[in-house]
């Protein structure tokens, strides 16, 4: 497996510590900034695409050789498009879907193993918050709709969909997004395992492994990358998690990581939601639950 960095360059961070991320586009990363990604000890690095037609070939060999000279792999590739795709209102979603599908012709250009499909909410402030109707068929079915759209220009551009869910959104759980594989029904979609999106009560909370597997034995044939992150149970009379630096959380991450490189060993899995500067920190308590897990990192080559 590569052990690399989610939105490194260019995040302010997230969780109780810190502020909303903020990610910048590809375009302004420098060799500095993926120098300063290497000597950490990363070997991988997403990227961000506000836009995926302002890129001309010069561009995109440019920034193939800027990341081989810093010995970084390009990693998935996020797009900058919201939660249209399963907006109520049809032109959104289809100018979502050229969106999207734009991003699959240029990542393969780029060279990322995929790009990433956020599967959106109708909350008008964020595609990651929630909204009373996100967990119905309707948007449920919305969402399977425009995805076998993406499909058909993802299948023939050998381009990997990442999908990436989370409780607050239309696939809100390890059985609900089996559900949503089986009904796109397409070799090209997989699954971006980020177990702390999902979590939805103190039994979750409090048992991580079983939390974790379910996880893996539903969905470990689709899975090909994970984020790498941690939780917190806050002390209140409702039910409250934040997110935590590694190392300092809950989740039980020798176990995960010990899963992931069973179900697969090429998996890029990326340190994901903190501050620039908490990203040497957390490479050093992801190197200690490696240890305990026995898992060697994969180093920079082609």
């Amino acid at each position: 497996m590569f052990l690399g960095a989610a939105s490194m360059i260019g995040t302010t961070g997230a969780g109780s510590k810190s502020t909303i991320p903020h990610e910048f586009d590809v375009l302004t990363y420098s060799d500095k900034d993926l120098n300063e990604v290497a000597s950490i000890g990363y070997t991988v690095h997403n990227i961000v695409i506000s836009d995926p037609n302002v890129y001309s070939d010069k561009t995109i060999t440019e920034i193939k050789d800027k990341f081989h000279r810093n010995s970084v792999f390009i990693g998935n590739s996020r797009g900058t498009y919201g939660g249209g795709l399963v907006s109520d209102d049809a032109n959104i979603r289809k100018k979502t879907i050229s969106f999207v599908e734009d991003m699959c012709i240029l990542s393969k250009k780029l060279g990322c193993p995929s790009t990433y499909l956020r599967p959106g909410s109708l909350n008008e402030k964020g595609a990651w918050l929630p909204h009373p109707k996100n967990h119905t068929d309707e948007v449920f079915e919305r969402l399977v709709e425009s995805t076998k759209k993406i499909c058909k220009i993802a299948e023939s551009e050998g381009m990997f969909l990442l999908l990436e869910g989370g409780y607050v959104s239309p696939v809100y759980s390890a059985k609900r997004v089996k559900e949503f594989f089986e009904a796109v029904d397409s070799k090209n979609l997989k699954f971006n395992q980020d177990p702390v999106n999902f979590l939805s009560s103190l039994n979750d909370a409090y048992n991580t492994k079983v939390f974790l597997e379910e996880f893996f034995t539903l969905l470990g044939k689709y899975t090909i990358s994970a984020d790498l992150k941690d939780f917190t149970v806050i002390d209140s009379l409702m039910f409250q998690l934040e997110e935590e630096y590694i190392g300092h959380g809950m989740m039980d991450q020798v176990y995960f990581l010990t899963r992931m490189q069973e179900i697969c060993p090429n998996a890029q899995i990326l340190v994901e939601h903190i501050p620039r500067d908490k990203f040497k920190p957390s490479f050093t308590e992801t190197m200690k639950y490696s240890d305990k897990a026995g898992i060697t990192w994969d180093n920079y080559s082609l």
